[in-house]
């Protein structure tokens, strides 16, 4: 197979995590840009690539361009960069694939539902990538890119990647705020955060059993109003956290109908 050379524009956890997977899958690596060329030194010097700070510099006889960076920056090199040979690629979850049409005519979307923490391993044969191209013949191509990384592709229009980035910010986002929010009002009254790691673990395995609403437990769910009126007494001095507490028990009420 024909080694892919492939550069990347960005240097933070999604560029770093996708820079090593496709390293890892056999491709070159050729460039990284940044905005900040020590950014870009420390990311190239993992994957044996080149850095610049100057996108003048992108080379244009690569393979794929990967673009990393954030949505703004996006719209930005949609107007600067021209790649009219290279197959160009964001990971936005909310940006429009169109964004890259004056890019490149052979351009597309590669996108994933996880959460990237630069020096986190991930096992990218599971990576779930979610992909869309400009045309059927170009959404191949990705596809056979992609699936060289991972074994999780899937064919996403615009608005059903939308509605895959609001849930994977409810699920990854939103609950990571909420287990914060849980750490440190345990902190805050002298208790072990960690003891409530094996509840945090078993409530993932939830998702071994199909419908989650069924799978609900608690006071919310058991209609225990003596305990979530102990519960909201405590909250007393913490509007926010009540708010937040009032809030999820009447979805939960509303999911159980009760």
């Amino acid at each position: 197979m024909k080694k892919t050379n492939i550069s990347i524009v960005g240097s933070g956890n999604v560029a770093t995590h996708l820079a090593l997977a496709f390293r890892d899958a056999g491709c070159t690596i050729r460039q990284i840009l940044s905005r900040t060329f020590d950014h870009a030194q420390q990311l190239a010097w993992r994957v044996d690539a080149i850095p610049t700070d100057r996108p003048d510099t992108l080379y244009t006889d690569i393979d794929v361009c990967l673009l990393c960076v954030g949505d703004d920056a996006l719209y930005d090199l949609g107007l600067d960069l021209r790649l009219p040979d290279t197959l160009v690629l964001h990971t936005s979850g909310s940006t429009p694939a169109s964004v890259l049409k004056h890019i490149s005519p052979r351009y597309g979307v590669v996108w994933s539902p996880q959460t990237f923490v630069r020096d986190i391993a991930i096992d990218y044969s599971r990576l779930p990538l979610c992909i869309e191209g400009s045309t059927p013949k170009v959404e191949q191509e990705i596809e056979q890119l992609v699936s060289r990384v991972s074994r999780a592709v899937y064919h996403l229009d615009g608005e059903q990647r939308l509605h895959a980035h609001l849930a994977a910010v409810m699920v990854s986002n939103f609950v990571n705020a909420m287990n914060a929010t849980a750490q440190q009002y345990m902190q805050s009254h002298g208790l072990d955060f960690e003891m409530l790691r094996p509840l945090a673990e078993q409530t993932l395995r939830k998702w071994d059993y199909g419908d989650l609403r069924a799978q609900q437990t608690g006071p919310a769910r058991r209609g225990d109003q003596k305990t979530i009126d102990a519960q909201r007494r405590l909250l007393a001095d913490q509007p926010q956290m009540l708010e937040l507490y009032d809030m999820m028990t009447e979805i939960i009420q509303s999911q159980c109908n009760l």
